[in-house]
Parts: C-alpha cells; structure tokens; sequence
C-alpha cells in the first residue's frame, strides 16, 4: 500500500508541472525555515505575555525536543535501513537532488512532528495551527517531491511528537528554573517582557528597574546640606 499511495502521488506530480518550482524549494528548504521562524515567533509572543514563566519554558522546549528528535531519528534511519523510492522504482517523478541515506523515518518530517507538538502544548494556538499546516504540507511535500515513501513521513510525524511528550517533563524541569534564574540576571531579555524582567531584577536584587548598568541621576537626589557661596 505504501508504494501504491507514493506512485499515485507521484503520478499527481507528473501532471502537475507549474507547481514543481516552489514544491521543490519548500521540500527542501522552505517548510524546515518556515518551522523553524515560527519558533522563534513563538518564543518571542511568550515572553511578552503575562504567563511568560510557564509559556516561555514551554516554547524554548518545543526548540530543544525538535534537535533532540533529530538526533534520535538518526539510528533508527541505519537500524530501519529503508532503501529511498526512487532507487526501487523505476521512472518516478524526482524534483529534488538524490540522497544516499536511508528514507526512514524522515528528518523533514520528524522536525515537523516535534514543532506542531511542541506549538500546541506551548499553548500558542494560532502558531500551533499555523505549524500544523506548515508541517502536514511539508510531509505531503517529500512524498510529491518523490524523496519518501508515505510511510517515511508519517514515522516522522510520530517520533517527532513523542519525544516532545516522552521527554517534556524532563525537558521542563531543567528549564523551568532556568528561565526563573535568567528573569532576575542580565539574561532576562530571553525569558521576559522588559518592565517585569527588570522589575523582577530589582525586587530580587535590590536593583534598579533601569537596569545593572543604569543609576539614577544625581540631579534626582535632594541634599540636606546648604550650598555654600
């Protein structure tokens, strides 16, 4: 079944020319960037929100989880040892320049598994959408390409998601107090809004709201002793 869906799909490709150009950029390289800004989005929407200290752990994990996913799905790749399409079959559609590696799972599909989770449990519904569409059309994209097997991205999907689920409560309890320690040192830009990360400096430190750098102006200071002439 998976090599008749991969040749229906590639028979779809066949007779779709016009859309070769830009399938062929975003199988590559445009689904995985585009992921990868809508962390960075992501990241930055949480610590400007009120629960930046549960939001931005959250996020920054989403990161962390989708390089560990990566890395995990690099033994399976030589365990499976799934040899790619198009060196099987004969005349498919291929768009996009031949790998030598194995085809499962697929990275471009693990990266996408582990963003749409980590999106979604980060709470940020509108990314989370956003990646979802992103990161579904990325793995219907290695199929149209003809780099993967149906299979292959959908074992991406999956182990994507479950090392964002296996691994989050490990994940979240070494950056939970991370984030906590970084709101209150010089770091607090990445963690926090502006006024409460200097805020929080200042209570924690007896600091300045301005910052470790910034004093007030003498001009502020009222003296008790009188000016002489």
């Amino acid at each position: 079944m998976d090599t008749r869906i991969y040749l229906d799909i590639n028979h779809f490709a066949r007779s779709t020319p016009w859309a070769h150009g830009v399938a062929s950029v975003y199988a590559v390289y445009g689904g995985a960037v585009l992921l990868g800004l809508l962390l960075i989005v992501a990241w930055w929407r949480a610590r400007s929100s009120s629960g930046f200290a549960e939001r931005v752990p959250a996020t920054i994990w989403a990161g962390a989880a989708t390089i560990i996913a990566v890395g995990v799905a690099q033994p399976i790749n030589h365990l499976v040892g799934r040899i790619r399409p198009y060196y099987t079959l004969h005349h498919v559609e291929l768009l996009v320049p031949k790998a030598h590696d194995f085809t499962f799972p697929s990275d471009h599909a693990t990266v996408a598994g582990a963003v749409i989770c980590g999106l979604w449990l980060s709470k940020d519904r509108l990314l989370a959408w956003t990646a979802t569409v992103a990161g579904l059309l990325l793995a219907f994209d290695r199929v149209y390409v003809g780099a993967h097997y149906p299979g292959d991205v959908l074992g991406g999907l999956a182990l994507g998601a479950v090392v964002v689920l296996a691994l989050r409560p490990v994940g979240l309890a070494v950056l939970r107090p991370l984030a906590r320690w970084a709101s209150t040192s010089a770091l607090w830009f990445f963690v926090a809004p502006a006024a409460q990360g200097g805020s929080m400096r200042g209570d924690a430190g007896g600091g300045s709201i301005l910052g470790p750098d910034r004093v007030a102006s003498p001009s502020s200071d009222v003296s008790d002793t009188p000016l002489v002439s």
